[in-house]
């Protein structure tokens, strides 16, 4: 199952596109505006993103550019749908990043087809992140929401659990203490200061040796490093 960000202004299309993904065994979140967009993304990245292009506090075209140029999501496969069916317009909307662009009208089931390839063909970002260092081992399973050191379970909190995964994910690129802040604990998040701090101390602790692998980064962040033993 994919988490789906649907992305459509339109609210008959929109619950068509959506009722047919949940039936296909995804879970759907229809977005009617850019702004709604964003503030999800803050929330939890999906597996795959659905745009349309003419939305009315934005263009689709920008967005899908944008999400291409910001780190946290550049590599989330991503299908426009549009009535502007020119070849100059899907030309452009692949031109700007997107994998794939659908023109409408559109059948259901080459809509659903259409987001099964995708998914299939991005599948190469595993959904078990493997990381070996210091005769280590970190072992993340992103469905079950389990992590193993040196094949022992390591129980970790939600938010714990969500940090060492987006650390992981990135590995060896420096996080800002910002972007971190924002993705696990969304852009309206007012705790204290030292609440990234205290997770990340506690998250080493509790992996043990393998945690010297979150590093410090002064004054920006942090960064989970590898080393050349690495497997995936």
């Amino acid at each position: 199952m994919a988490l789906i960000y649907l992305v459509e202004d339109d609210d008959g299309i929109g619950e068509i596109e959506s009722f047919a993904l949940k039936n296909a065994g995804h879970e759907v979140a229809l977005l009617t505006s850019v702004s709604a967009f964003w503030k999800a993304c803050k929330k939890k990245i999906p597996d795959l993103i659905v745009m349309d292009v003419m939305l009315p506090d934005a263009d689709g075209f920008h967005i899908v550019k944008e999400i291409r140029e910001k780190e946290l999501y550049a590599k989330i496969p991503i299908l426009m749908v549009s009535a502007r069916d020119s070849e100059l317009d899907i030309v452009r909307g692949l031109d700007c990043g997107a994998d794939d662009y659908l023109t409408k009208p559109f059948g259901v089931m080459e809509f659903v087809s259409r987001i099964r390839a995708l998914l299939r063909r991005f599948s190469s970002k595993k959904k078990q992140i493997s990381v070996i260092g210091n005769r280590q081992k970190i072992e993340l399973n992103k469905d079950a929401r389990e992590v193993f050191v040196k094949g022992e379970k390591c129980p970790l909190t939600y938010k714990e659990f969500e940090l060492l995964q987006v650390l992981m994910s990135h590995a060896d690129q420096v996080m800002t203490r910002d972007s971190l802040m924002e993705l696990i604990w969304g852009v309206d998040f007012f705790g204290e200061s030292r609440t990234l701090d205290m997770h990340i101390r506690t998250l080493r602790k509790k992996l043990g040796e393998a945690g010297s692998q979150i590093q410090t980064i002064r004054n920006v962040g942090y960064c989970f490093r590898k080393t050349e033993d690495e497997t995936e």
